[in-house]
């Protein structure tokens, strides 16, 4: 039994009764914005699916990715940190993780500080070539199609 919203909602509003009572005391029924104890016992755990699916579940399967990273560390990977220094492992521990970053220039950090891999430099320097090319390539077109208008 699946309900839309909409229906959901509309089921838990409370109905009006047509008599419009001045503030009396007849009313048994009580306020008129309360609802049944059967109602909200309903609404909480569907309050609690929508919490779970839209926040537990998806920071869940963050943290076990980022787990299974740490653990899949290894030496000569390029790797980043939570505060943005790269370097290369040279040295893993349960705890620790040697970096190089520099010519015979080591930091040690904690393993759990590793942000993520590094993208390989040769990687983006590739593309970075790649789309000066393409520029080039663009510029030289555009000045030929122009000497071919101007005449």
């Amino acid at each position: 039994m699946l309900l839309t919203i909409v229906e959901l909602l509309t089921w838990l509003q409370p109905e009006s009764t047509g008599a419009t009572s001045g503030g009396g005391a007849g009313d048994a029924a009580g306020p008129a914005g309360c609802l049944g104890g059967s109602s909200q016992f309903i609404l909480l755990p569907v309050m609690f699916a929508v919490f779970y699916f839209l926040l537990i579940r998806p920071q869940q399967k963050k943290q076990r990715e980022a787990d299974a990273l740490l653990k899949s560390l290894k030496r000569g990977d390029k790797v980043r940190t939570s505060s943005g220094i790269r370097g290369e492992i040279a040295e893993l521990t349960d705890n620790d993780v040697n970096l190089i970053i520099a010519d015979r220039v080591k930091i040690n950090v904690l393993r759990s500080h590793i942000a993520g891999l590094d993208a390989p430099v040769a990687a983006v320097e590739s593309k970075d070539k790649k789309a000066d090319d393409k520029a080039k390539a663009d510029a030289k077109t555009d000045e030929k199609s122009d000497k071919a208008k101007n005449g």
